[in-house]
């Protein structure tokens, strides 16, 4: 980087009557493509007879200022005023010799990329769920965490519902163990389900989700209506227990890398 001083070539945004002072990075043909950095400057001029600097920078100190191939420079249209700078008595022009500087603070940037990649028919991909005692459950319930492609999941139950589905349905849901941890996102698509343990007439849907730590659950508010729920016949609820399944058809891979 260097300091440019613009009070002898063609004034920029109208600084006619003033020195133009502006931090410049130089050389940019030998930066990488996409190049990108993030200084807090301050630009001084040197009292050469009261030996002090006469310090100019943004109104907000902590300014971070974001340099890249299509702004190469940033600093002041009007940093002083030419009579004044001429002014001998100001120190700042003595024997046609002037000192212009910098004070720069060069910010890094950690970032990270993210990778992701989508696995179908992920192996062993699909967890079965045995409740039994249905009727002590809890108003909500989980089953115990299984694992697909390095992502842990869980079954989350309500035996009454929840939702637009409390009081009428038993809600049923899929939900990411990684986001409670973690900020990253993770889609599925996948099927959840209710065995009927006598006639194999299942109940089954499907759903796709995007899991985060504010969306952490993907499924159903009315998955099966309490009355077909509680009626012997149709086999769902078969001596106090009930078989509830989740099965992955498809989820995301993500590996981060530092940038």
């Amino acid at each position: 980087m260097e300091v440019v001083s613009l009070s002898k070539r063609k004034q920029k945004n109208d600084g006619t009557g003033h020195i133009s002072l502006y931090l410049a990075v130089v050389e940019t043909e030998n930066l990488p493509l996409g190049w990108e950095i993030y200084v807090n400057f301050k630009l001084f001029v040197f009292d050469q007879i009261q030996d002090k600097y006469l310090t100019i920078h943004d109104a907000d100190d902590s300014s971070i200022k974001r340099f890249h191939d299509m702004k190469t420079e940033w600093g002041f249209t009007k940093f002083l005023p030419l009579d004044t700078f001429n002014d001998v008595s100001h120190g700042y022009l003595v024997n046609d010799c002037c000192l212009f500087g910098v004070e720069v603070f060069v910010h890094k940037r950690s970032a990270k990329l993210e990778c992701v990649s989508m696995t179908k028919k992920p192996d062993n991909c699909t967890l079965t769920w045995k409740i039994e005692n249905f009727s002590a459950l809890d108003e909500e319930s989980y089953s115990q965490e299984f694992t697909v492609e390095d992502s842990q999941w869980k079954i989350l139950v309500y035996p009454k519902g929840n939702s637009n589905g409390k009081a009428k349905a038993i809600s049923v849901y899929l939900c990411s163990c990684n986001c409670l941890l973690s900020d990253l996102k993770y889609f599925a698509k996948f099927k959840l389900r209710i065995r009927d343990q006598i006639n194999k007439n299942h109940v089954e849907k499907t759903a796709k989700h995007w899991f985060s730590k504010s969306l952490k659950a993907g499924g159903f508010s009315q998955f099966l209506l309490l009355e077909n729920l509680n009626d012997a016949s149709k086999g769902f609820l078969v001596n106090d227990t009930l078989i509830a399944e989740a099965e992955i058809m498809a989820v995301s891979n993500i590996k981060l890398f530092a940038q």
